[in-house]
């Protein structure tokens, strides 16, 4: 009887360490700033998986002397946005051109959750290119994102059209009498915009003007394109303005993106 009792009670320590560890890893893995050694490790492996079982698929598109490197073989497609693909890739290279402060890692969208359409997307670019937290995404319609989480072979990138309140990034606003700073702090769905919070109510602002990133606290690079105002709303107490902005990029329609890291001397 006694031994009964023992095996039951080791069961139960046994389930409620297990139970304890499942519970930390996933505390560690929410808010840790990078992807757990186990979500990188199955991350990597399913890239690698994903590569082999598609490369029998692919083709380089030398019929129209496309250049891409060893990133960018073009899957072959049967369907129509396969040429409206190819188009993504040649502006990201003559993009690529401009950006002399920072090298441009090319990636390609891996993959995107239904439920989570608008807030992330995983590219197939990681550590081993040299790519860290936070580092900014574009196209070369301009700013879509940054790195939130890092694999060695993986990023996922926080997309910002998130509803994510803690992602923020710092925006210039280009006004008829002078420049305006802000922050681009959320996404309205129904109106398709996003939603620039904090802006001076003294601010001289009109629909038309064009925000991109102000480069204030050295984190991000000054310039960066955003979009351009598409209606101005002030607080019912007239302390601040609101702008909702529209962006050039279709968030539906993401293939390849440049991943901003800055150079070293």
């Amino acid at each position: 009887m006694f031994s009964k009792k023992k095996k039951r009670w080791k069961k139960r320590l046994y389930v409620g360490i297990l139970c304890f560890f499942v519970f930390s890893f996933l505390v560690y893995s929410f808010f840790s700033p990078d992807f757990s050694k186990m979500e990188s490790f199955l991350k990597d492996v399913s890239i690698v998986v994903q590569k082999i079982v598609l490369f029998p698929f692919t083709v380089l598109n030398t019929e129209k002397d496309q250049t891409m490197t060893e990133s960018y073989i073009i899957q072959k497609n049967i369907n129509t946005h396969l040429e409206e693909e190819i188009q993504d890739l040649k502006k990201l290279l003559e993009l690529n051109h401009t950006l002399t402060e920072y090298t441009p890692i090319n990636a390609m969208v891996l993959s995107r959750n239904r439920s989570y359409w608008l807030q992330t997307c995983t590219i197939d670019q990681g550590k081993k290119a040299g790519l860290q937290k936070d580092m900014l995404v574009i196209t070369n319609e301009g700013l879509i994102g940054k790195i939130s989480k890092v694999s060695y072979l993986s990023s996922e990138v926080t997309l910002i059209t998130t509803n994510d309140i803690n992602q923020k990034i710092s925006v210039s606003i280009a006004g008829p009498l002078g420049e305006s700073y802000a922050i681009l702090n959320g996404y309205d769905s129904k109106k398709g915009l996003l939603k620039i919070v904090g802006v001076d109510k003294d601010a001289s602002l009109e629909e038309g003007s064009t925000l991109t990133t102000s480069g204030l606290g050295g984190m991000y690079p000054r310039g960066i394109y955003i979009g351009k105002v598409k209606e101005v709303q002030e607080d019912k107490y007239n302390l601040s303005k609101t702008l909702y902005v529209e962006s050039k990029q279709d968030f539906n329609k993401i293939h390849y993106v440049t991943v901003l890291k800055e150079k070293t001397s």
